[in-house]
């Protein structure tokens, strides 16, 4: 079930699941179809595994979509939190970056956040630094220039209004985002 979670909307096939766990395709599908049946028929569970020509995914139950719909018309799905709005503005001052070096001045592990803003559109790969490993460098998008109303980078308030007395950055305290 976890690889059909993380697969998300892209969902996973057979094969793939079977090549990941080391499992036989046959014990594949019959896992598969016995936790097609379990969740089928779990009502405390709202979400169904379903099969879209040789894909797998998870979703929602039908049944909740009156309640989905509420709760996307809300807005309480768009905010971001603290931890995804440090890594945004650490991406926009100073990109292009990789993700250990937003942990590294962020000083936590980060990357939840960096998937959750690239999920959102308002951060993007561009290209792979030139150093052991090869790690993913990432921008802003331009969706990010469009929500925040910027047309360039050098419209960002100036680092230097965000530092407190001793001297740490807090560049999004006491700030929400509704995105």
């Amino acid at each position: 079930m976890a690889l059909l979670f993380v697969a998300g909307d892209q969902g996973i096939t057979e094969s793939d699941i079977a090549t990941l766990t080391g499992i036989d395709i046959s014990a594949v599908r019959q896992n598969l179809e016995q936790l097609e049946i379990k969740l089928q028929n779990d009502t405390s569970s709202g979400i169904k595994l379903v099969r879209y020509n040789k894909i797998f995914k998870l979703v929602t139950k039908s049944e909740y979509a009156d309640l989905l719909t509420r709760f996307f018309k809300s807005g309480l799905e768009t905010k971001l939190s603290q931890a995804a709005l440090e890594v945004l503005s650490i991406v926009a001052y100073k990109q292009p970056i990789t993700r250990i070096e937003i942990d590294e001045i962020r000083g936590v592990q980060s990357s939840g956040s960096v998937n959750t803003l690239i999920a959102r559109k308002l951060i993007q790969e561009d290209g792979k630094k030139d150093v052991p490993g090869h790690p993913n460098l990432y921008v802003v998008t331009d969706y990010f220039f469009d929500y925040f109303g910027i047309k360039e980078l050098d419209e960002l308030p100036k680092i230097e209004h965000f530092e407190n007395p001793q001297g740490n950055i807090d560049l999004f305290d006491n700030v929400e985002m509704d995105q």
